[in-house]
Parts: structure tokens; sequence; C-alpha cells
């Protein structure tokens, strides 16, 4: 009987461990995993939904919904598969380690239009968005 606890704080310290690793590869503070509602407001963020999601996030029986689309849209923001985004929702002491100690690196930009984002930020231009050409002043 004494395996349990052990077995269970393992599967806690793994689930923090990557979701702290998976918020610093997204340029958000790795302490946010720490804190109960704020880490799945700054995961939210980091999947670029609309603050509804959050919402859905943390209430009761709905949120279980909340939570597979918020891992979802994470691992379509790390160029990863539906599949493991859904891995990542029922399974994050083995999902979030393996994003966030890998090799993964953060687009930030799948499923994002162009304009503003839900947080009201416009979305940062690619990396290999050419710069507007400027015309000479007469």
């Amino acid at each position: 009987m004494r395996i349990l606890p052990v077995f269970w704080l393992a599967v806690v310290i793994l689930s923090i461990v990557g979701m702290w690793k998976v918020f610093v590869k997204a340029g958000r503070p790795g302490w946010a995993a720490l804190i109960p509602f704020y880490n799945a407001y700054v995961a939210t963020e980091i999947a670029r939904l609309s603050i509804l999601w959050f919402i859905l996030a943390i209430l009761p029986v709905v949120s279980i919904v909340g939570g597979i689309v918020i891992c979802i849209k994470i691992a379509e923001n790390f160029g990863q598969s539906t599949g493991f985004g859904v891995g990542m929702a029922f399974l994050p002491f083995i999902f979030f380690p393996i994003l966030g100690l890998g090799e993964a690196k953060y687009q930030g930009t799948a499923g994002i239009a162009s304009g503003p984002t839900s947080f009201g930020a416009p979305p940062p231009p690619p990396a290999d968005a050419p710069t507007p050409p400027t015309t000479p002043s007469q």
C-alpha cells in the first residue's frame, strides 16, 4: 500500500515538470504550471484560444471538453497531431514531458487566421516573412 502514494507523487511531478517546460518553450513563465487556475489560463493563451475556453476548462463536468480542446490546440501549436493532444489531456504525465523535454518548437500560429488573436494582440509575423518594401520619399 505504500507504493500507491509514491506512484501518484511521481505522476504529479512528471506532469508539472512537463507543463513547466512546455510553458517555457512557449515564452511563458514556467512557475505558472504550479498555480491552479492560472495554469489553465496560461495553457489557453499558449493554445491561442478565446477566454471562453479557459472558462470551460475550469467549470465542473464541461472542463473535460475544455481541457481536451486546449490540449489539442497546444499540440497543434507545437506541430504535433490531434492524437498527441488527446494524449496530453488523458495522460499528461507522459505527453507533457515528451513535448516539453523533446525537440518540438512552439509555432504559435496553427489554425490562426491573420488579424488580431482572441486575446487582442496581433499574431507575430512568421520568422521568414519578407519585410515590406520601402518607397523613397520625394
